[in-house]
Formats: structure tokens, C-alpha cells, sequence
């Protein structure tokens, strides 16, 4: 049963519930045990307990947090030393796919089996991943790591969200927002600085600098580890339930193929051999995940009934779109400020923050009034239309454009994702079943991260597609300047070695009409630092127009997001009492085959 007033599930101790209509047990994977619920208690939890349950909640949405911005500043550091900077893209759609594919997954697994042991598994995975990651000598070898990394990632942030919902009523839950928002803001200033910091070094105890942005998820996850053990206990309530293992592989074969495609389209041509047969495999894939789902029913890795809810139908749709526009925003921003503004890593980082402030300002504002009054959706109207004035001022920066100006579109840009991403979060939780509370909470997870995975591949690949063109049209219009011409007749400018060479493969390339030069800064953008700035100028020109479009493409994206957010339904935030906290049990009967 769906809505806010469907009655409980039970079941007979001792007893096993008839399966649900659905494919065999062969066709879906071993049914699980059948549990002995533990007895319903709506005791509410005390501050303290939640407190101290949060303290593993936070350890483990630090490690996911901290990891997303230390990686996003090093990238291009990363992607500069193993020669692959337009190859930069799968290191984090690898990540994105595999973390979003395994979000629903995690979500109804710990539905059924309880939340505890899946967030120290995904916590596990992580670490293991960062490691691996750390030992990377090609591009291809860290999206693999990275791909490995993301199944631990997308369960820490669900199911904390999770777990949250299960111990904290919806108009409560906002005040324990904040706690969150202050591990993630934390996270969000240090990511950046120190992922800055250890990409700026060549190396720390004979290991490159940039191996230690994942190497320094090691201690984190160790300490997260021993701390979600100690202090996370929750009741669970097994349910007898079939695990949808053929939906998650359905969804692997549908979303994987189209993802390759939107990275490798440029390359291969979007009507090659190549893209069409990832076309065929990605819709026969999703073909086959709707049919799967459709025949499990609410035992379905996405049940098709949460999305006949219309507040979760609507939001799931706003998410995809959020999605993309956050992160084709953040991961091309760090690109500006590193390869157009020239700064170092560290201070991309620093300059980074003003959008992380805009972040935290907008949720803890947004969280606040929440809590008070019930209502969210006011919030997400307002934060879809900063969101796109955000993409439309990004859309109008030039090489030149002075750094308080771009700080200043972060801002807009974070306060708008802060009064989105939380009240959408709030609307999804309120309109489930506490018993669909994990797959609920997951389902706003995994649309945001198919948004952001498709926004990753989409606009970096029209990014680094349209780079050459733009910076040779630069070339054609830059270097008759006087200004090219007065640098590239200095003696003193000519006396750097890397000038001299510059010069000499321009020269070469105008001669033979090649775009080879702006096609090598692709694989490795390093040398423009080391010329002098008017002879750079023609990089920094086409990088930033190719930026500009692509948050153009952004911004006409979130505007149909904005335009949809207005078919959002209000539905009052539900209080009450939240479930009560225990040692984390589990009676269980036979294995029933």
C-alpha cells in the first residue's frame, strides 16, 4: 500500500508470508530468510540518542563529502600526470555510474536486512577503493579503481539519509539538518585546500602528491569505521522479501552503454557503428529493467508504486535535473579557475568556497523555516530559479572576468542547490512508508546521481569537443594582435625555452592549418603555465568560450527543472514520534527456498 495513512505491514511469528506475485525464485535469486519481527515501538528517541547514532552517520557522509571535493580540485593535476586530461571524464563517470547503479540496490537491501552491516560494507568498499585508486598508471586504470570506489559510495550518503528517516519525523528531521550541513560544509572547506595542497606536491614519502588525495580516505574510513560499530544500533525488522537481483543488472546493461556513449560520442561520432550499438543495448536494458520491476512489484529494486505518488513522481524528476546541473557546474569549474585563471590547485580550492558558503547558507536557512513551519516547497521554487540565473552568469565569464564576479555567481549558484537538494530529500521521506523509508530515501539518491552522471558525461564531452575549434578560432583572431605580436618579438620572452618552442609549433600549425596544438592541450594542459600570459591567451580564450557553452547547455536544462519544480505538490511535513533505538536484532526461521 502506498500514501501517508497505509497501515503497517505484519506478519505471524513464526510463520512465512506468501510471496508476492512476480518472477520464480530461480529468475530472481535465493529468497531470503523469513524474520520474526521485532515488536513495533514508537517510543521517541531522546536528543542525546540521535546525537550519539549521528556521530556514525557523519563519520561516514564526512568520508563521501570530503572525497568528492578533494578529487574534483586534483583532477586536473591527475589527469595533466598520466596524460589524459580530455580522458578526465571517466575517472568520475566510472564513479558516478557504479555509485548510482548500487544506490537503489543498498536501499532495498537494508530495508530488508537492516541499515548497520550495509553502511559498514559501503564504508569498507570505499576504503579498499582508495587504495586501489592510489596505485593508478593510466586514466583507464583509475576509472576502473574509481568504478570499484563508487559501489561503497552510493550507499554512505543513502542510507545515512536513510537511517535518519527511520529515528526522525520529516518536520523534525530538518533540525538535525544542520548537523550534517556542518560536516559537509567542513568537508567542503578542508576537501578542497587539502586536496589542493597534496596535488600541489610532487611528492610526500617518495609517493606523487596527488596518490594521497585517495590514500588520505584511509584514516578517515578506518576511524569511521570503529565508530559507526560502536555507537549505530538500530532495531531492525526483517521482512520476507525477494532481492531483485536481475532489476540491478537490467539497469546495469541500460544505463552503461548510454553513459559510454555520451563520454566516447564525440569521438566515435554520434551516429557511428560504435554509438548505435550502445543506443540498442542501453534501450533494450531499460526495456528490460521496466519489465523486471514491473513483474517483482513492491518487491522491485525502484517499486513502481512509490512512483505513483505524485510528490515522488515530480521530485524524482527535479532531481535528475538538479543533478545534472550540479555537477556539469562543479566539475567545470575547477577547469575555469585552474586552466583559465592559472590557479594553483590549492587556491582553486580556496577560491571554490564562496559556493560551498552559498551551500550551507541556503540549507540551513531553508532547514530552519522547514522545521518551523512545515513547508518546503517555497524553497525549491526559489532555489530552481537561482539555479539557473547561477548557470546563465557562468555562461557570461571570460578569461578576464575579475574573480570577486565569479565568486560572486558561486554564491547564487550554492544558495540555490541549498534550497533544493534538502527539501526535495524531505518531500520524498514524507511521502513514503516508514516500511519503504530506505528505498524511498535511495530512489531521491539514485535519480539525482543518474542526473549528475549523465550531466558529467553530456557536458564534458561538449566541452572537450568544442575546445580545439574554439581555441584555433582564437589562434585566427589573437595572434595578428599587437599585443601577440609585441611578446612574441621580446628577447626576454623568447629567452624562456618554452616560449621559443611555443612559438615554433604555432608557427608550424598556422602554416599547415592543424589543430594538433589545441588537440595536445586535451592530454595535457601543464605547458600553458609555463608560457608567457599574452601568448597563452589564445588557450584562454577558447577554454572559457567552450565553458561558456556549456553552461549555457546548463542553464536550458534547469530551466525546464525550474518549470516542472511548479507541478510540486505541498504536502504538509508529518511529525510525530520516531522509532525507538535498540541493540540491532534479528530473529530469524529456517532458510525457505
Amino acid at each position: 500500500m502506498t500514501g501517508r495513512h497505509a497501515k503497517p505491514r505484519r506478519s505471524i511469528r513464526g510463520a512465512s508470508r506468501r510471496p508476492q506475485s512476480g518472477p520464480p525464485a530461480a529468475a530472481s535469486g535465493a529468497r531470503t530468510h523469513v524474520a520474526t519481527p521485532a515488536p513495533q515501538d514508537d517510543t521517541p528517541l531522546s536528543h542525546k540518542a540521535i546525537l550519539t547514532i549521528l556521530v556514525g552517520l557523519m563519520m561516514g557522509m564526512f568520508l563521501a563529502a570530503l572525497d568528492q571535493t578533494i578529487v574534483s580540485v586534483a583532477i586536473r593535476t591527475i589527469a595533466d600526470d598520466l596524460h589524459g586530461l580530455s580522458q578526465q571524464a571517466w575517472a568520475t563517470t566510472a564513479y558516478l555510474i557504479t555509485s548510482t547503479i548500487v544506490t537503489p540496490l543498498y536501499g532495498k537491501l537494508s530495508d530488508i536486512y537492516g541499515r548497520k552491516k550495509f553502511f559498514i560494507t559501503a564504508i569498507t568498499i570505499f576504503v579498499l577503493g582508495s587504495v586501489l585508486c592510489s596505485f593508478a598508471t593510466s586514466m583507464n586504470q583509475l576509472a576502473f579503481f574509481r568504478a570499484f570506489q563508487g559501489i561503497g559510495a552510493g550507499g554512505l550518503f543513502s542510507l545515512a539519509l536513510a537511517i535518519i528517516g527511520d529515528i526522525v519525523p520529516p518536520r523534525e528531521r530538518a533540525k538535525y539538518q544542520g548537523y550534517f550541513l556542518a560536516v559537509f560544509g567542513t568537508s567542503s572547506v578542508l576537501g578542497p585546500v587539502v586536496g589542493g595542497f597534496l596535488a600541489g606536491q610532487s611528492t610526500i614519502l617518495g609517493i606523487s602528491g596527488w596518490r594521497w588525495v585517495f590514500l588520505v580516505n584511509v584514516p578517515f574510513g578506518i576511524a569511521a569505521l570503529a565508530v559507526v560499530a560502536k555507537t549505530l544500533h538500530l532495531r531492525t525488522r526483517r521482512l520476507d522479501h525477494r532481492i531483485d537481483w536481475w532489476g540491478a543488472v537490467a539497469l546495469s546493461i541500460g544505463l552503461v552503454p548510454l553513459l559510454i556513449v555520451a563520454e566516447q560520442g564525440r569521438d566515435w561520432g554520434w551516429a557511428s557503428t560504435d554509438a548505435v550499438v550502445c543506443y540498442l543495448i542501453g534501450v533494450a536494458g531499460l526495456l528490460a529493467f521496466f519489465l523486471v520491476e514491473r513483474a517483482m512489484g513492491d518487491e522491485a529494486l525502484l517499486p513502481f508504486k512509490l512512483f505513483r505518488i505524485k510528490t515522488i513522481r515530480i521530485a524524482s524528476i527535479v532531481s535528475i535535473v538538479l543533478g545534472m546541473g550540479l555537477f556539469g557546474g562543479v566539475a567545470c569549474l575547477p577547469l575555469y579557475l585552474q586552466i583559465v585563471k592559472g590557479s594553483s590547485p590549492t587556491h582553486a580550492g580556496l577560491q571554490l568556497l564562496p559556493l560551498t558558503l552559498g551551500i550551507m547558507t541556503g540549507s540551513i536557512f531553508s532547514g530552519q523555516l522547514i522545521s518551523r513551519t512545515g513547508r518546503y516547497r517555497r524553497f525549491v521554487r526559489v532555489g530552481g530559479g537561482l539555479l539557473v540565473a547561477g548557470l546563465l552568469m557562468f555562461a557570461t565569464i571570460d578569461y578576464d572576468t575579475p574573480m570577486w564576479q565569479v565568486m560572486g555567481m558561486c554564491v547564487v549558484f550554492g544558495v540555490g542547490l541549498g534550497f533544493m537538494m534538502q527539501p526535495l530529500t524531505l518531500a520524498v521521506q514524507n511521502a513514503a512508508d516508514r516500511a519503504d523509508m530506505g528505498v524511498a530515501t535511495s530512489s531521491a539518491t539514485f535519480t539525482r546521481q543518474i542526473g549528475g552522471t549523465l550531466g558529467t558525461a553530456v557536458f564534458l564531452s561538449v566541452l572537450f569537443s568544442t575546445v580545439p575549434g574554439k581555441i584555433a578560432t582564437a589562434v585566427k583572431t589573437i595572434v595578428p594582435s599587437a599585443d601577440f605580436q609585441a611578446a612574441a618579438q621580446d628577447p626576454a620572452v623568447l629567452a624562456n625555452p618554452a616560449n621559443a618552442a611555443y612559438l615554433r609549433q604555432l608557427a608550424a600549425a598556422r602554416t599547415s592549418g592543424s589543430t594538433a596544438m589545441s588537440s595536445s592541450a586535451l592530454s595535457d594542459s601543464s605547458f600553458i603555465n609555463h608560457l608567457d600570459p599574452r601568448l597563452a591567451k589564445p588557450f584562454f580564450v577558447g577554454f572559457s568560450q567552450s565553458l561558456d557553452l556549456v553552461f549555457l547547455c546548463g542553464a536550458g536544462v534547469m530551466l525546464v527543472g525550474w518549470a516542472i519544480v511548479f507541478l510540486l505538490p505541498h504536502v504538509e511535513l508529518r511529525g510525530g514520534p520516531a522509532v525507538k533505538s535498540s541493540a540491532e536484532t534479528t530473529t530469524e526461521s529456517p532458510i525457505s527456498v
